[in-house]
């Protein structure tokens, strides 16, 4: 069994005006779909970051891949997708998708991802049985809450609903929060900060504990926004909040930064996990993290990480360390949510919920046939399907080419858009506060 035929297909997805330290998402997200064919028939699919950087990387794997064994991921690997380990990895300055050390590892992980349901297709296995069999039937998702101006996403007569509605206060992201778990049953709960004043974000999170409850986990991600001193002070005005399960993600810039706010809460005996998505970007960044115990939760992702096998890695790795393990997102569709949740189920060590950004895409966007991933009380079941467990609906991908072949940008800007809709002299700053 040979690979015969490699396509790529960028697609643009409705995505609302929702905030980070970043700045503001633009009304349509960038992704590429990948297609790969065996010389027997066999197809396989993946999901991927857009635009022309991610295109570019998978352009340039195309040739290793066409001809290749669908089974021999290692050598693909050896030859193509180790990361670059010069300079800085970390997302602290380029927003998700768009670090060009990052390409190598993206493209092998979409490469993987098609090889390993083509695989599964091979033998009527689902993905998460080909490595060592399923840790957990159910892959376990959290609300994802953002600040958020009015909008649904999407231009002109493409405009979306606007399912949540303008959320910039505490309030109204309760309101959110209550709508989300009604709709898709999540039991933990991930707050997207670094967008208003400290303070408001703290009270933002008291609000949610108070309308919740302790059983449900609470966690706060300000990608940086904070200087040590105010990361320390969120820490211990949230110190019971963010308890019981919950975690403070990427207060601060660095690992150093993140060291430091570490040694200063437990030094006020307050032993809120630190997480990290940005001070660890690599296998190679988890021993020193946990030798200066600057975190103690790592976000995988197998996208960014290399694939679900790397992500399995990680969490072998983090269990024989005493680290936990979570999972990052990005604006995604039904294939990415599939591999996510094949990624969790095939991880032992995985014992937070995933982040996942698929509420805030909508069912007219959905690429895989039958219509969006359902969740059940929270997470997505591992299907009774070979591969994936999910086919692509090719007029579904054609429409949403079409709209991307007449977007005018090729790669993901969240300060333009800042400056455009909000502030025009607004630049990212860390810290910020």
């Amino acid at each position: 069994m040979r690979i015969s035929s490699f396509s790529i297909h960028p697609v643009a997805v409705a995505d609302p005006p929702i905030r980070s330290s970043y700045g503001l998402h633009s009304p349509y997200a960038l992704r590429t779909i990948l297609i790969l064919n065996t010389d027997d028939g066999i197809t396989g699919i993946a999901e991927a970051h857009g635009g022309d950087g991610s295109i570019a990387a998978l352009n340039a794997i195309q040739p290793m891949v066409l001809g290749m064994d669908p089974f021999q991921l290692h050598a693909l690997w050896s030859n193509w997708g180790k990361p670059d380990t010069s300079g800085d990895r970390s997302q602290t300055w380029m927003v998700p998708g768009e670090n060009p050390r990052d390409a190598r590892t993206r493209a092998f992980a979409a490469v993987e991802a098609a090889c390993l349901d083509i695989i599964g297709k091979a033998v009527g296995k689902p993905v998460c049985d080909l490595l060592g069999g399923r840790a957990r039937d159910a892959a376990p998702f959290s609300a994802y809450l953002f600040y958020k101006h009015a909008g649904g996403g999407g231009e002109g007569a493409d405009a979306r609903e606007d399912e949540y509605g303008e959320c910039l206060s505490p309030e109204t992201m309760v309101r959110q929060c209550r709508q989300m778990i009604e709709k898709y049953g999540y039991k933990e709960i991930k707050l997207k900060g670094g967008v208003l004043e400290p303070e408001i974000e703290i009270e933002t999170i008291r609000a949610l504990r108070r309308e919740f409850g302790p059983g449900y986990p609470l966690r706060i991600d300000p990608n940086c926004a904070w200087s040590v001193e105010t990361s320390v002070h969120v820490g211990r005005s949230l110190r019971e909040e963010l308890s019981g399960g919950g975690y403070l993600e990427d207060p601060t810039a660095s690992m150093e930064g993140m060291a430091e706010v570490r040694k200063r809460l437990l030094a006020e005996g307050i032993d809120t996990p630190l997480a990290s998505n940005v001070a660890v970007t690599g296998l190679d960044d988890v021993v020193p993290a946990w030798r200066t115990d600057a975190v103690q939760v790592v976000l995988s992702d197998p996208h960014y990480w290399g694939g679900i096998r790397n992500v399995q890695r990680l969490s072998d790795l983090c269990d024989a360390l005493g680290v936990g393990v979570s999972m990052h997102s990005n604006n995604h569709l039904g294939v990415s949510m599939m591999i996510m949740a094949h990624a969790c189920c095939v991880s032992p060590g995985m014992h937070f919920a995933c982040d996942t950004h698929y509420p805030w895409q909508s069912e007219q966007d959905e690429v895989i046939e039958g219509g969006r991933v359902k969740f059940v009380e929270g997470a997505v079941v591992i299907p009774d399907k070979p591969g994936l467990g999910i086919e692509l609906d090719m007029d579904q991908v054609g429409r949403l080419e079409e709209r991307y072949n007449k977007l005018t940008y090729r790669k993901r800007d969240d300060a333009a858009e800042m400056r455009k809709h909000v502030d025009p002299a607004w630049q990212r700053i860390l810290p910020r506060w």
